[in-house]
């Protein structure tokens, strides 16, 4: 997930003088933002069903998920993740154990079971059994997000 500024330069750029560069002007006015949500297939190298909002909640990546794995719901997925808290929300753990119909306890969220903790969600969403699984990277690391490039 990131976000992304709609962005227009204040002044026009001045084309360049013999001998001298061009000049871009710094200043900028603010469009607004939005929040892209996309998936990179690292096998073909094109971006899969970009989801932009307003908004980057963890129903957000949800329905950003559902979206993807409904475009074959009996296929295995593996996402891979940077750590951020909603790609180990307490809706992914929901999603996850309906779509792959684990039928297990989930326990309350801060409290026991599954939903007690970030790590405790990370291991459940991590597990390689689940059609729907979640690989996190380090969390300090130096990788290239693919899909910022």
């Amino acid at each position: 997930m990131t976000g992304v500024q709609a962005l227009e330069h204040k002044y026009p750029d001045k084309l360049p003088l013999p001998g001298q560069c061009a000049k871009m002007e710094f200043e900028y006015i603010r469009h607004g933002t939005t929040s892209l949500i996309g998936f990179f297939d690292v096998a073909t190298g094109r971006m899969e069903m970009p989801y932009l909002n307003s908004t980057r909640t963890e129903e957000d990546f949800v329905e950003a998920v559902k979206a993807l794995a409904g475009t074959d719901p009996q296929a295995p997925w593996t996402f891979i993740c940077d750590g951020l808290n909603t790609h180990k929300s307490e809706a992914l753990v929901r999603y996850v154990a309906e779509a792959c119909a684990l039928g297990v306890e989930l326990g309350k969220k801060g409290k026991t079971g599954i939903l007690k903790s970030m790590e405790s969600r990370a291991d459940f969403l991590h597990d390689p059994s689940h059609r729907l699984r979640f690989v996190y990277t380090p969390k300090h690391s130096s990788w290239m997000n693919q899909i910022e490039i």
